[in-house]
């Protein structure tokens, strides 16, 4: 899969480190059918550039690229009030000497603060331009548009990017990341039996899901919900991963037996607290260091947990977690994290 026809910033000098995570792994195996459990490693794509990294950096790296070859003045984006996708977006424009506006959906009623702590703060801090804020359900398109068209009426070039960078442009970051773990493998000596990673937007599954396919990496790839689950997910997915095989010239059909996800993690709701994001979070915290965040990689973790418990991830496998970081939303769910407040079961 050759990317290099596509325009492309470069905001990480390094591949992202791959680590086993032996402590964490022997802590779940203790509480697995037998005290046996998988092998646990982790892809520290928290550890992209533009601080403090996250998935969304490698999507950016094109789509930004795009913007700057449109000629765009000003980025405009959407997410929930603490969203780990607008922060690094903002991070890119700053870099690049752009403008960035938000459009901010309240996806749980009155939890837009203006003085909130975590990636809200950062919006604050690296001088976001404008930030509009819209009730849960509205449409998020034609709200970016209605902010970019303000802007055109005012002499500018916005370039609008779609929630978590999910689209096929975007997409091709994480085929860059296959390509990139496909090196690594091959350099290190090493071989997985299952990838797990979050299923949001879809960019990050599908992008990788492409990028597996394209590349012949045999690894079958679980997605877990941070928002939905499988019925309403899947399809996100499979149009995603389609997205990039055909903005690559790749005349196949992605198989859908291949989109995998897993739901019931997730819930009460998107970005709220529950008890086994609490448990993922500060299992490997307390046995690695390892930081989570409670909207995304914590419930994904908890995913992973519930899956080597239940036997899906099997005794001696080799389960590499992708961590798509969401570090500074961590400070704005101490409370929650820490036990000291009631959360859903």
């Amino acid at each position: 899969m050759d990317l290099s026809r596509f325009p492309r910033r470069r905001y990480t000098p390094f591949a992202t480190p791959i680590e086993p995570l032996p402590r964490f792994s022997a802590a779940l195996a203790a509480s697995c059918p037998g005290g046996q459990g998988p092998e646990v490693w982790v892809k520290r794509d928290d550890m992209l550039g533009l601080f403090p990294g996250g998935n969304k950096t490698r999507k950016l790296e094109f789509l930004v690229a795009d913007a700057l070859a449109q000629g765009a003045d000003t980025l405009v984006t959407c997410g929930a009030p603490q969203s780990n996708h607008c922060r690094i977006t903002l991070a890119a424009a700053v870099k690049e000497g752009l403008q960035c506006r938000f459009v901010i959906e309240e996806r749980v009623p009155d939890s837009f603060h203006e003085d909130a702590s975590g990636n809200h703060f950062m919006f604050r801090l690296m001088g976001v331009e404008a930030i509009t804020v819209v009730p849960a359900g509205t449409p998020m398109a034609p709200a970016m548009q209605k902010v970019a068209d303000e802007l055109a009426a005012a002499g500018r070039k916005a370039y609008v990017i779609p929630g978590g960078g999910s689209n096929a442009i975007g997409g091709l970051g994480y085929v860059a990341c296959a390509q990139e773990l496909q090196q690594q493998m091959f350099e290190q000596g090493l071989r997985f039996d299952h990838v797990i990673v979050g299923s949001g937007s879809s960019g990050t599954h599908g992008g990788l899901l492409a990028g597996f396919l394209g590349n012949r990496i045999p690894i079958p790839i679980t997605g877990i919900g941070v928002s939905r689950d499988p019925a309403d997910q899947e399809p996100l997915v499979w149009k995603e991963a389609q997205a990039v095989f055909d903005l690559l010239g790749i005349a196949e059909a992605v198989p859908r037996e291949k989109v995998v996800s897993v739901g019931g993690y997730w819930q009460p709701k998107y970005s709220v607290p529950n008890a086994r994001m609490v448990e993922a979070v500060q299992l490997a915290a307390r046995t690695e260091g390892l930081l989570l965040d409670p909207v995304y990689t914590g419930k994904i973790m908890a995913g992973l947990i519930g899956l080597a418990r239940d036997g899906c991830l099997r005794p001696g496998e080799r389960v590499l977690f992708l961590h798509t970081g969401g570090l500074p939303s961590l400070h704005a769910y101490e409370a929650a994290v820490l036990g000291k407040t009631p959360v859903a079961p």
